[in-house]
């Protein structure tokens, strides 16, 4: 097959997913996958299908080829802490998640998971700390969109009020 046929299967696995259709999604990212076996993206994806539709040690296997590959890759870690959590691996869920936020301090979701996880595991203090987290990092990126929202609108005003001086009005 040519390649433009294996990219029709990413875009539409990765359709399929969107739409929940995760079946579907891991049939078409697995012929893309023929194509381009390392591709992080349809990998982490198929992995996370798999993980929706718990079967566990094909997300397990998928997730670990993610994170063999780009071991810098904080998401794989912490879907893959979300697989070993399910398997009652609390430890090693643990240790994928703190993994992930050492790769990114900004990354709320694995927050949320350790937080979920230390409730299950009675660490209420270490929880707290991190919905904490998750509170923080949310207000931020409201407030950074809301910035951004701010500098966006002023820029338009600005050439809206060009234009307007511009046409003499």
């Amino acid at each position: 097959m040519n390649s433009k046929i294996y990219k029709t299967f990413f875009a539409e696995g990765m359709g399929e997913f969107i739409s929940q259709n995760y079946d579907k999604s891991i049939e078409l990212l697995s012929e893309f996958l023929k194509s381009e076996p390392n591709h992080k993206i349809a990998l982490i994806s198929r992995g996370s299908a798999f993980l929706k539709l718990n079967q566990i040690d094909d997300a397990a296997k998928d997730l670990n080829r993610v994170i063999d590959l780009y071991p810098e890759y904080h998401r794989a870690y912490h879907l893959r802490g979300l697989v070993n959590e399910k398997n009652g691996e609390n430890i090693a869920a643990l240790a994928d998640f703190n993994r992930a936020i050492e790769l990114d301090p900004d990354y709320g979701a694995a927050y949320y998971s350790r937080a979920t996880l230390h409730t299950k595991m009675g660490n209420e203090d270490l929880a707290t700390e991190d919905v904490q987290m998750v509170t923080h990092l949310t207000n931020r990126n409201i407030e950074e969109f809301a910035n951004e929202n701010n500098v966006w609108r002023s820029q338009h005003l600005r050439l809206e009020n060009m234009v307007e001086s511009d046409l003499g009005r």
